[in-house]
């Protein structure tokens, strides 16, 4: 038997385990946007004003059309790999990840109804946050669909919504409050833990939405508390975003809600 393994050769679940496993899937997923984000705020703030500048969600990625749809897929494909990942991490024998985190259609009427009233309660908090950042000069401009106008635009948008909802909730949710939860933390310390998080990777588009994201990630935390469902967040954060991106890409600068 080699040192620091178990009998079967595996390497054991210490703490320690624990949370090099998390720093890895953060650094490999939303902990290296996080750091992204940071950085490129700091770069706009020392550029110029927030209020001067604006953020562009779901740009185009090629000037040609074949090409940019196939790099928007592939952005979308690559970006679910860190979900493939926590979902085998929490694979055990005889217990579906899916299940353990509530990410299945088990409870629809649960799902949906609660999924759809956060969506409605958090869009309009996203509005008012948005529009007091904007007006204190802390958040930059946000266009949430700047692609070019083709016939895979708004599919593409909405699998760019779906896409975003799915990585967040099972990550920053489901896989977070499960894997802090075995350093021994308290349940609103996870909560806290989760919505900082949730608010450090968008600070990019400014210091608003960093902090309405924070809020937005601690009635999410409470949500999960209280369901241990990550599927209604999903559906929440899949209406807010789809609403938004395909929203704008029909309607224009009437409508600004950001991701």
């Amino acid at each position: 038997m080699q040192t620091g393994t178990t009998p079967t050769g595996a390497v054991p679940r210490t703490r320690g385990y624990y949370r090099a496993e998390v720093l890895i899937v953060l650094g490999l997923s939303l902990g290296q946007s996080a750091v992204y984000a940071v950085v490129e705020l700091l770069g706009k703030a020392t550029s110029a004003p927030l209020a001067a500048q604006t953020t562009r969600l779901n740009p185009a990625l090629d000037q040609r059309e074949v090409f940019d749809l196939v790099y928007q897929l592939l952005n979308i494909f690559f970006a679910l790999v860190p979900v493939a990942l926590v979902l085998f991490l929490l694979a055990a024998p005889g217990r579906s990840a899916f299940r353990r985190l509530g990410f299945d259609f088990a409870r629809p009427g649960l799902d949906f109804g609660l999924g759809i009233g956060l969506a409605l309660a958090m869009g309009a908090g996203t509005l008012g946050v948005s529009a007091a950042g904007r007006a204190l000069g802390l958040t930059t401009a946000i266009v949430p669909a700047a692609l070019n106008a083709y016939w895979w635009t708004l599919p593409v948008l909405v699998l760019s919504g779906l896409r975003h909802a799915v990585v967040e909730e099972v990550i920053v949710v489901g896989y977070l409050f499960d894997r802090l939860a075995k350093f021994g933390w308290s349940t609103w310390t996870i909560i806290l833990a989760s919505a900082l998080v949730r608010g450090s990777y968008h600070l990019y588009q400014g210091i608003g939405p960093g902090i309405g994201n924070f809020l937005m990630g601690l009635v999410f935390g409470y949500a999960y508390i209280r369901t241990r469902r990550v599927m209604p967040l999903v559906v929440a954060h899949a209406v807010l975003d789809i609403a938004g991106f395909v929203g704008y890409a029909l309607f224009g600068s009437a409508i600004g809600i950001g991701s």
